[in-house]
């Protein structure tokens, strides 16, 4: 552990960097900082280990800053100098603003490159930018269409090296490995260092300086963890009991898109201020749930994974696990989305019978057992029914919606008139199909009221016969009018629509 006394200005950091980190309030810094920057500040190649939430964008941001503005080489069209990989949008866009917020007072230019937007904003600021943040998948895609190139890349970081890897971005990686310049400086930073990451630093570090400010695949400290055991059927009133006694942000983690967007709309319809975040959603729309959330407009933020990583939103203060990861090392990102920057915060998992080879693995992960806990909540079962959740395979229920029960379907069917022909809606002409063409059926659906086809309401209504539009065949009567709609019925003319 560093010691307090350290600071920034120890570090060696040139005058406009402290001067940034100080209108932060940032006058310490954290162990992986301490360690850090000093080996690249020597150009040193460095491969991190650290959870998140412990510093490790401004570790690799403050020195880019400082040695890129220490030289001033002629500035060349879509070449820049520093180039960031992430895994994430969310997390492009964080490193993004730490670059602004460090560097105001440099004159470096950066732009931040992610798909599910337009890409000529990006084209632009490509153009004459220092430094590239960006995600695999859009970077590829701007290269080949001639918008960046690689070859003048001094300093290459591949941030969340174990996430990128485990969303398939590795032919990704490989790609832009190749097109890199052998004589670069480059930074390696994964909270968790299995074998596949040391296979990956292999292609990408040097002789690197090997740094682990925090036990691989830990959690973080000061994250008060436990886990509820409780059935598959019981987990949405046990969340609504557990957020009717939480005052902070609460951020709950499911295993798909569309339960996250279910459970989301069934709180909204509990009367909590809820928000759904995942893959495919617009970006436009994960940055307004994120601003929402962390203004505290929304108190609860569903997601799915794609949030577990680099996600700084200040005061999260309980993490619940609704869906128990199959992921081990998801567990430990998810849950250290709370307690940052040295606070407190609870983490909350919900285990049912399924789930508990799950959750031994992540005990054998975390090198500890996770203390299980009680608590009291109202079941499904006596919870009055307004507050009852939605069923998984049907919509919520409305006044047109309600489907009688069969004995008073039975019922109703007493006093239906003895007619079969139901009077068609006169706002609009009925269709039939012959042959795949459609054929007005109801031929005066706008004919004008004369006294030709003026009834009484209450006035018999009169047999309905073909009439020269229907596909059906005049016959000499309306019973053969009717055997022939029925032969060409069996026949499959046509599925539905005009009725004899």
């Amino acid at each position: 552990m560093t010691p307090p006394t350290v600071t920034f200005a120890q570090l060696g950091l040139t005058a406009p960097l402290l001067r940034a980190l100080s209108e932060k309030n940032y006058l310490h810094p954290s162990p992986i900082q301490a360690e850090a920057i000093p080996h690249l500040l020597a150009g040193r190649d460095v491969m991190g280990s650290a959870q998140t939430g412990t510093g490790k964008t401004a570790a690799f941001a403050l020195p880019i800053l400082q040695l890129l503005s220490a030289t001033t080489p002629p500035r060349l069209p879509r070449s820049p100098r520093a180039l960031i990989l992430t895994p994430t949008r969310e997390l492009a866009v964080q490193i993004g603003d730490s670059f602004s917020a460090y560097g105001r007072h440099l004159r470096l230019r950066h732009v931040v490159i992610f798909g599910g937007v337009g890409q000529h904003p990006q084209v632009r600021g490509a153009h004459d930018a220092d430094i590239v943040v960006a995600t695999p998948g859009r970077l590829l895609d701007l290269a080949s269409q001639g918008h960046v190139r690689f070859d003048r890349v001094e300093i290459f970081v591949l941030d969340e090296a174990d996430r990128m890897l485990d969303m398939g971005f590795a032919p990704d990686l490989k790609r832009i490995i190749a097109k890199l310049p052998l004589e670069r400086q480059s930074l390696l930073f994964s909270a968790t260092l299995p074998p596949s990451i040391l296979d990956l630093a292999s292609r990408v570090v040097r002789n690197p300086v090997r740094i682990a400010v925090t036990p691989e695949k830990t959690s973080a400290e000061g994250i008060n963890q436990s886990v509820v055991n409780v059935p598959s059927g019981q987990k949405y009133p046990l969340l609504r009991h557990v957020l009717t006694e939480q005052k902070g942000l609460v951020l709950v983690f499911m295993r798909t898109k569309h339960s996250a967007n279910k459970l989301a709309k069934n709180l909204c319809r509990d009367g909590f201020a809820a928000e759904a975040i995942h893959g495919n959603k617009s970006q436009a729309a994960r940055q307004r749930a994120l601003e929402t959330f962390r203004s505290g407009r929304v108190q609860v933020l569903v997601a799915t994974d794609v949030a577990a990583r680099g996600i700084d939103v200040k005061g999260i203060a309980l993490v619940v696990n609704y869906d128990i990861p199959h992921e081990p090392e998801a567990y430990v990102h998810r849950i250290g989305r709370t307690a940052r920057a040295g606070t407190m915060g609870e983490a909350i998992a919900f285990c049912d019978a399924g789930e508990r080879n799950n959750l031994r693995g992540i005990q054998r992960l975390l090198r500890k057992t996770i203390p299980v806990k009680t608590i009291e909540f109202t079941p499904a079962e006596n919870v009055p029914a307004k507050h009852a959740p939605a069923a998984t395979s049907h919509r919520p229920a409305s006044a047109h919606s309600h489907s009688a029960p069969s004995h008073h379907r039975a019922e109703s069917s007493h006093h239906r008139p003895a007619t079969s022909h139901h009077r068609p809606d006169s706002s609009r002409p009925r269709f039939t199909t012959t042959h795949g063409r459609p054929v007005h059926s109801h031929s005066q659906a706008h004919a004008p009221r004369t006294e030709h086809n003026t009834r009484s309401e209450h006035a018999p209504r009169a047999e309905h016969r073909p009439s020269a539009h229907s596909p059906v065949r005049q016959g000499p009567h309306p019973g053969s009018a009717k055997r022939s709609y029925y032969q060409r019925q069996r026949r499959g003319g046509f599925r539905s629509g005009w009725q004899p």
